[in-house]
């Protein structure tokens, strides 16, 4: 009899969006084959979204909620661009970026937290939705960012309704206190974010493998320049600060003049940026080669 561990039930739920108790019952009854449990789960009709979890989600939305020196951002997978406008699927995106406000950013307590309005699960609230649309979707990833005192702006890119869209932004700004002027900074730091696409948000948290390969390709730029040593370092030292300039949001150009640094902006207004999240539908998720109406082609012709 094979062992059926927790993370074994946890992948099945995962795949399957069935409760956890038919997942380790499916797992007992088919001797711990993974296969074997979905295909168990199908025929006693507990897991409707069974036969699309294999489907890539890279579409759906970004949503975000705003609270009391806090925002969250969240990020649910859909199959199709047309769910984006779908009320019901947007209404749960909302649900769900209200509810990281108090759970936080961990997907699984998000997942296992109770769905608002209802007595069950936020899992069991998305395992229906996926029954009645008919598409594969996934809560992906979750931000949240505080502050002691400020605020903490969002920015959503090209809106669908306020709130949700396909790029979403936070920004937590500290301040002695929340003002207008300082949302609408934080507002204007967010569509910077989203148009420029920093990676760091200061100098000192550029990942060291990043900065040491840019470090490699620029020295095996200029050892082909014949130069002594000591000036290729100048060399690579004064790109390394063009590097800086472009993937660190204090170092970058404001894109709103194009002429003052971000932490100039932020210094002149008196407060201190500490934070910043962005978010991209689908970024890293590797789509299929095959689009979701040859599927449906397919599917019709048995």
């Amino acid at each position: 009899m094979a062992e059926i561990t927790a993370a074994l039930v946890r992948d099945l739920r995962e795949k399957t969006g069935a409760g956890m108790m038919d997942c380790k019952k499916a797992l007992v009854e088919s001797d711990g084959d993974m296969e074997g449990a979905i295909d168990w789960l199908r025929k006693k009709g507990l897991s409707a979204a069974a036969k699309k979890s294999g489907r890539v989600a890279s579409e759906g939305l970004v949503g975000v909620a705003s609270g009391p020196n806090v925002a969250a951002m969240v990020e649910v997978n859909a199959e199709t661009d047309f769910l984006a406008r779908n009320e019901t699927f947007q209404n749960f995106v909302a649900e769900v970026a209200g509810l990281a406000l108090s759970v936080g950013e961990d997907v699984e307590a998000l997942k296992a937290a109770t769905f608002p309005g209802t007595t069950h699960t936020t899992q069991d609230e998305l395992v229906k939705l996926i029954a009645t649309i008919g598409e594969n979707m996934s809560i992906r990833r979750a931000k949240v960012l505080r502050v002691p005192s400020g605020t903490v702006a969002t920015y959503i890119h090209n809106a669908v309704k306020p709130g949700l869209g396909k790029i979403g932004v936070l920004v937590a700004l500290e301040a002695a206190s929340e003002h207008e002027a300082l949302e609408t900074l934080g507002r204007q730091i967010g569509m910077h974010v989203a148009a420029a696409r920093p990676e760091a948000l200061d100098i000192s948290n550029v990942e060291g493998s990043a900065l040491e390969r840019e470090k490699a390709v620029l020295r095996e730029q200029a050892s082909g320049s014949g130069k002594p040593a000591a000036i290729i370092e100048k060399m690579i030292e004064g790109r390394i600060r063009k590097y800086y300039e472009e993937v660190v949001l204090l170092e970058q150009v404001w894109v709103h003049d194009g002429e003052s640094r971000v932490k100039q902006v932020v210094q002149k207004a008196g407060g201190t940026l500490t934070g910043f999240a962005r978010f991209q539908l689908g970024e890293g998720i590797e789509k299929a080669a095959t689009d979701f109406a040859a599927e449906v082609a397919a599917a019709a012709k048995g």
